[in-house]
């Protein structure tokens, strides 16, 4: 089964993202990214999935997985069972990490632990107890503190001598072969052309399918509809811009491919429960008051 592609949105502010989602999930899937992971299970039991991996998991359960490595966690819950949270997912590129490596020749250790990830990395339970800790912090934590919650998690995995690989030696993922797949070229295109307007049907060219087969394939694999992904993708970048840049509202708006602030003030409010302006607003008056503190 050809695995497809997740969108990963790192804001322009931040390094990393961490986040945590229950069950069922739009990426309750299978699935790869070009980022790194550090996925750690705080709810539930199951089966989970990686490269040409099948094992099962419980709550502790620690997995770091590599660059296009496909992977997926699946429940063993009745139906129609909704759980809050059941994950704390941790992602980041690569070109950061690099980029970290060479400037803090303290961290040369970790390159052994992105190496091994790369064919998925299962780590003790102790360790995911511990990381449970650090991973909630994270959630929550900001500035400097979370720079280095996220090296105290990252020394933790590497001394984790008990880590064992998931994959076989011999398997390779192969994301060019995964982009092959319609579905998935038209979430790369969407993803690279917030900016500009961009109609299912051209989209639909692009993915080798008809329009209303498009619209079917595509609500199944994101859980939506083409026009409320593209929405949510570009509210998603309006907030990193929000967050990142001074610009007036009204650039940011046409920036994302908005073609009118009303329309734009609106979708945001329906998705983040305020206007622009006020989660700017909001945003700055948490960043001034970690300053002060």
């Amino acid at each position: 089964m050809e695995p497809q592609l997740e969108l990963v949105q790192i804001h322009s502010g931040e390094s990393f993202i961490v986040w945590a989602h229950g069950y069922p999930f739009r990426t309750v899937r299978w699935h790869f990214h070009p980022e790194y992971e550090i996925h750690l299970i705080t709810d539930t039991t199951g089966h989970y999935f990686v490269g040409d991996f099948i094992g099962d998991f419980v709550p502790g359960n620690l997995v770091m997985t590599g660059p296009n490595l496909p992977h997926n966690w699946i429940s063993d819950v009745p139906e129609g069972t909704t759980i809050p949270r059941r994950c704390i997912v941790l992602q980041f590129t690569q070109t950061f990490i690099e980029s970290c490596i060479g400037v803090f020749p303290e961290l040369e250790a970790v390159a052994a632990l992105l190496d091994e990830s790369r064919r998925g990395l299962l780590f003790r339970a102790a360790t995911g107890e511990t990381a449970r800790r650090i991973m909630t912090a994270l959630l929550n934590a900001h500035g400097a503190e979370r720079i280095a919650l996220f090296v105290q998690l990252l020394g933790l995995l590497t001394a984790d001598k008990g880590r064992k690989n998931l994959t076989s030696a011999g398997y390779l993922p192969d994301p060019s072969a995964y982009m092959s797949g319609g579905m998935n070229r038209a979430l790369a295109y969407v993803g690279e052309h917030l900016d500009g307007n961009m109609s299912e049907s051209a989209i639909a060219a692009i993915a080798g399918m008809t329009p209303g087969g498009f619209s079917r394939a595509f609500k199944r694999h994101t859980g939506m509809t083409f026009v409320h992904y593209v929405n949510r993708m570009r509210i998603n970048l309006a907030c990193q811009l929000l967050m990142s840049e001074k610009s007036p509202v009204t650039d940011i708006c046409f920036r994302i491919g908005f073609n009118n602030l009303s329309n734009f003030n609106r979708h945001f409010a329906l998705q983040k429960g305020m206007s622009p302006s006020r989660f700017r607003a909001l945003f700055n008056e948490n960043r001034t008051a970690n300053f002060a503190a």
